[in-house]
């Protein structure tokens, strides 16, 4: 699949060709990571670290709340890994630091090794000095300490001259389990196919930039389908990976789902492009597009509004939302439009009830002793603590995703009881 890339200079987005001169200044790298990060993981690499001649960390950070990145650039230890991984990068990309004693600190899984190649030769220190060492004999001695290989072509690198695909398929066997990113080179999607077919994701940057093609062509180029249409089916999912409904979509669809970020998919009785709530309001923020592993299926992560997906009126096709979801759905509803005599109304209205209420049910769930009690006591606290975030403008997705970033960090809190407050304080 295609992992698009930001290399960051000056806190700007940038090209370069070989390495060396600059191409061409894309600007802000904010809204280009909100699009990128549509289709996947995106490559974000400060080159002024990597360089040694100063940093985008602050940058970084900012991605890192917009889209899943897998960071590199100026990575020379573990402490630096670990600070970007509990940052929320869902990798670490090393170049030079990419050594046993570095990567035994690290959780394998997330580590890339990046070896940067002129003409075989792994090169370092943003591309300036040889090493003597070939791309294979490091493959060989690292496959089984990392999670996975970037290997960039600097040769080609911003010139676009296509890929050397029966290297890489010699490389993607020689890494084994260690899944193998290639960059340099990448001049139209059939270069994009070409690396999936034989196992690998191609890293783009220059192409995507300059407009030789554009982010739908080059996700779409891996996906294959077994219709004579030509159609992918596509699962529409929440943010939580409920699932909404099934429909279609064509390369076209896709394109404009991308370009406008919402629900756009492709209408087999009506044979033309369909928007989804155009008509009847009831529209979709588009978080993300991925692909099954067979590449023959799509799924569609959206933020539905209004009624929902279902043309009934239901907000799933396949009935009614069930357990979180619905409840927290069903707050948000009484907050907009509360029925009279709503509990939830109420304690939204009465903050003193509302705390009083999520700790007395906290107490009682530490009290069961047994399943059900527990089960029950539990369903309690999450109901009211449900409310208390929405009342303060917060939702699940949001508690969620709070979880999900949570689950990234390597250094882990003490966990430790803090402090009760002092007699008749105000906590």
């Amino acid at each position: 699949m295609i992992v698009p890339s930001i290399d960051l200079m000056g806190g700007n987005a940038v090209q370069l060709i070989g390495g060396e001169r600059q191409a061409l200044d894309a600007g802000d790298p904010r809204p280009i990571a909100d699009r990128f990060g549509l289709v996947g993981e995106v490559a974000v690499i400060d080159l002024d670290a990597a360089l040694g001649s100063g940093s985008n960390e602050s940058v970084v950070r900012d991605l890192l709340g917009r889209a899943r990145c897998r960071v590199g650039g100026g990575i020379r230890d573990a402490a630096t890994a670990i600070k970007w991984l509990d940052a929320g990068a869902t990798k670490v990309i090393l170049g030079t630091a990419a050594r046993p004693d570095v990567l035994r600190q690290l959780p394998r899984e997330r580590v890339i090794a990046a070896l940067d190649a002129r003409d075989g030769e792994v090169v370092t220190e943003g591309w300036t000095r040889r090493t003597g060492c070939t791309v294979e004999e490091r493959i060989a001695e690292l496959r089984d300490l990392v999670g996975g290989f970037l290997v960039t072509f600097v040769e080609r690198e911003g010139r676009m001259e296509g890929l050397p695909v029966d290297r890489i398929e010699r490389l993607t066997e020689l890494a084994g389990p260690a899944p193998l990113t290639v960059a340099g080179g990448v001049r139209t999607p059939d270069d994009v196919a070409r690396a999936d077919r034989v196992g690998a994701d191609a890293q783009v940057g220059m192409a995507l930039y300059t407009g030789a093609f554009d982010l739908a062509d080059g996700f779409c180029a891996s996906l294959i389908s077994d219709r004579a249409d030509g159609l992918w089916p596509t699962v529409v999912t929440d943010p939580s990976g409920r699932t909404l409904g099934l429909t279609y979509s064509s390369r076209e669809s896709i394109r404009i789902a991308l370009s406008q970020r919402r629900g756009v998919y492709f209408s087999r009785s009506r044979n033309e492009i369909w928007v989804k709530g155009e008509t009847s309001g009831d529209t979709q923020e588009l978080l993300a597009i991925t692909t099954d592993c067979d590449r023959d299926a799509l799924r569609f992560t959206v933020r539905q509004s209004g009624q929902g997906f279902c043309h009934k009126g239901a907000a799933s096709c396949f009935g009614d939302l069930s357990g979180l979801g619905a409840l927290d759905d069903i707050i948000r509803r009484r907050l907009v439009d509360p029925p009279a005599g709503s509990y939830t109304a109420r304690l939204v209205g009465d903050r003193a009830l509302l705390e009083s209420k999520l700790a007395e049910e906290a107490g009682e769930l530490v009290g069961a002793e047994s399943p059900g009690p527990a089960a029950d006591e539990a369903a309690d606290v999450i109901y009211f603590a449900l409310v208390a975030a929405r009342a303060r403008g917060a939702s699940l997705d949001d508690v969620e995703r709070r979880l999900d970033a949570r689950a990234l960090r390597v250094t882990r809190r003490s966990g430790n009881a803090k402090p009760a407050p002092a007699q008749g304080a105000v906590s």
